[in-house]
């Protein structure tokens, strides 16, 4: 079972594990309960325990973050063997200047308007928990692993897994 931490350690390494990775699946309810996720992309450029997306003003994420705030974001970077679950409570903002800070060239892909483009909204998501799982990434390991298993019939220690209280000070 893993241990909860709320240390700044742990905190700082929920970022390290996700900074890099380019989409996480952001999972909300739609007015039916349903679950929905789609992919989204954060756009921070440092991690204060707030993620930022950018998003279509009136779409359906956007609705479903503002009915009902729950959200679930997970990131996945199977190259490296780090996965991330994170969950929040996120609301939908319209924040011209924030809008600009966060901005990066790339967006106007799905944002030709640019920055200040009215169509366009934030999605916040205030961290409250994570949960992470950090396993060796090399060949030789899950080789190593994998005979471990054979001979002993005991699995290998896979990695780091452990839960993150963003709710708590660090201490």
């Amino acid at each position: 079972m893993p241990e909860t931490r709320s240390d700044a350690e742990a905190k700082r390494k929920v970022w390290e594990m996700i900074k890099d990775i380019d989409i996480a699946m952001m999972v909300t309810q739609d007015d039916q309960g349903r679950f929905r996720g789609r992919p989204m992309r954060s756009v921070n450029k440092e991690f204060d325990g707030v993620l930022w997306f950018f998003a279509t003003a009136g779409s359906p994420v956007t609705g479903e973050a503002n009915n009902d705030g729950r959200v679930l974001l997970a990131y996945s970077d199977p190259s490296s063997q780090n996965y991330v679950s994170i969950s929040g409570s996120a609301e939908t903002i319209k924040d011209a200047a924030k809008q600009k800070a966060l901005w990066s060239e790339p967006l106007r892909v799905w944002f030709p308007g640019g920055p200040e483009d009215p169509k366009i909204a934030l999605i916040r998501v205030e961290c409250e928990g994570a949960e992470y799982w950090d396993s060796p990434s090399s060949t030789l390991v899950h080789a190593y692993g994998y005979l471990k298993a054979v001979t002993t019939g005991e699995p290998p220690h896979p990695g780091d897994n452990d839960k993150v209280d963003f709710t708590k000070k660090a201490g």
